[in-house]
């Protein structure tokens, strides 16, 4: 477990690929996918601005640098969840 600079808790998760069609995250051995039609906030954004991500908790994932912030379960049914702005 490691320490985020302001002393919170964070779980480990990585950014396993990234390519012109999405972005796939490995979190507790599984590996979800976020298309750029889903998740548009995404694309034509730096690298290392993508790489940072933290989990905050089991499942709700953090994008400090793009102030984003994504559920597990937004992720996998992304259909559930329509309101996408760019």
């Amino acid at each position: 477990m490691n320490l985020s600079a302001h002393g919170s808790s964070t779980f480990p998760v990585e950014v396993t690929h990234i390519s012109t069609h999405g972005i796939w995250i490995l979190a507790h051995g599984c590996e979800l996918f976020m298309p750029y039609s889903d998740f548009p906030w995404f694309k034509d954004q730096r690298l290392s601005d993508i790489l940072s991500v933290v989990e905050l908790s089991p499942g709700h994932f953090y994008w400090p640098n793009l102030d984003i912030d994504l559920t597990q379960e937004i992720i996998e049914n992304p259909q559930r969840f329509p309101n996408i702005s760019i």
